[in-house]
């Protein structure tokens, strides 16, 4: 890769790099790209040399989370180490403890579909196939758990995945409304002690 090709990407995966807090905190209508670009110090051509506009740039942010959000199950749904159910949950406490260093700003999906869901419906299934993303990773798993007698063997896996993505955006917008991880914590030991293990 060139120096100048270096440089464009740098610049490019800055921009996404601040955007993701930035979208956190502020919501995608209350993102202005000025602040975006006194907070990298990138000259506003930069910007649209990288991104057709703000709704591209949200798109690939959205992106960059995604890939996040599959490092992480893959570090957890992937250790073998431990019993599925507690693969399951580790993913769970691990992004925990990212909403507790990020301010429990919550999760950036969830927040994203509920201010734009109502008004873009590119916005709309692009988060939930993101959401459904997520559930499948983790329904793989406890169909693991559900072969191995750890969970009811008439238990539908994917729905019980379903179930905890939904439960886990209501918790993470409490716990962002409460700026604490109470929720979050009562969510989990509600779910696993009742829906998975009842």
């Amino acid at each position: 890769m060139s120096a100048t090709m270096e440089t464009m990407h740098s610049t490019k995966q800055r921009l996404l790099d601040a955007g993701l807090p930035m979208l956190l905190e502020h919501g995608y209508n209350d993102l202005g790209i000025q602040p975006l670009l006194a907070a990298t110090g990138i000259p506003k051509g930069s910007f649209y040399h990288h991104f057709k506009d703000k709704e591209d740039f949200a798109l690939l942010v959205v992106d960059q989370y995604m890939r996040k959000m599959h490092a992480g199950l893959d570090a957890c749904l992937g250790d073998s180490s431990r019993l599925p159910l507690e693969r399951v949950r580790c993913f769970f406490e691990t992004t925990q403890q990212h909403y507790r260093r990020e301010g429990y700003m919550g999760c950036l999906l969830g927040g994203l579909g509920q201010e734009l869901s109502g008004v873009s419906e590119l916005f709309r299934r692009k988060i939930e196939e993101c959401f459904s993303e997520i559930a499948e990773r983790i329904a793989v798993c406890l169909e693991e758990a559900r072969q191995r007698g750890d969970i009811a063997t008439d238990s539908n896996a994917q729905q019980l995945a379903s179930l905890l993505v939904d439960c886990w955006e209501g918790a993470a917008l409490r716990s962002r409304l409460r700026r604490d991880a109470a929720p979050l914590n009562a969510m989990l030991d509600f779910y696993f002690r009742s829906a998975v293990v009842g």
